[in-house]
């Protein structure tokens, strides 16, 4: 009878184990299913990393302090894309509405999606540079040869007066990179697999 009950004890004993360990493996594999959007939601929230904000109306209160902000072109080496900023630079007041272009050419043969990634430098200043209107909202198709100037609508946030943090900021760099779509990708990548 006392090995039935060891017996018995060393069975559960092991289920609960067994229930444990696959409840961490379940967690963590929601966990980091999870993780890219969280982070994603955290950089909007914050501008960690310079993540820039996305406003819906223009700003109404301009501040008599003047900021500088420098464009940035890159393009990834996958895309056959001249990518560049149309202007260096621009001064603008706190809160006051801007609008810059950018300009991309297809340098390619064929038809191409590009998506752009962007960021502001110094990282502390993206929780106060609002976009109005970007084309990095949206994926941008061209033709071969096709060129096309692409507008940013975006204003610096008054509220950045009140930052402390952010009283030596004179220059704000907007910087994108645009890549060649994943859907775009994928559909290259089964073509070349095809004809390999």
């Amino acid at each position: 009878m006392e090995k039935t009950n060891v017996k018995v004890q060393t069975q559960k004993g092991k289920q609960k184990t067994l229930l444990l360990v696959a409840s961490v493996v379940f967690f963590m594999g929601a966990l980091s299913y999870a993780s890219v959007p969280l982070y994603k939601l955290f950089c909007q929230v914050t501008g960690y990393g310079g993540t820039t904000q996305v406003a819906q109306n223009l700003s109404d209160k301009v501040i008599d302090r003047s900021v500088t902000i420098r464009f940035d072109a890159n393009v990834n080496p996958a895309l056959d894309w001249k990518f560049v900023p149309a202007q260096k630079s621009i001064e603008l007041s706190v809160g006051e509405n801007a609008l810059a272009f950018y300009r991309a050419e297809n340098t390619g043969s064929a038809p191409v999606v590009g998506t752009a990634t962007f960021n502001v430098t110094p990282d502390k200043a993206g929780i106060y540079f609002n976009k109005v209107e970007c084309f990095c909202f949206q994926e941008q198709l061209l033709a071969p040869n096709q060129v096309i100037d692409m507008p940013v609508s975006f204003f610096i946030d008054p509220e950045m007066m009140n930052d402390p943090n952010l009283d030596d900021v004179t220059t704000i760099t907007l910087s994108y990179t645009f890549f060649r779509s994943q859907a775009q990708s994928g559909t290259v990548a089964t073509n070349e697999k095809k004809a390999g």
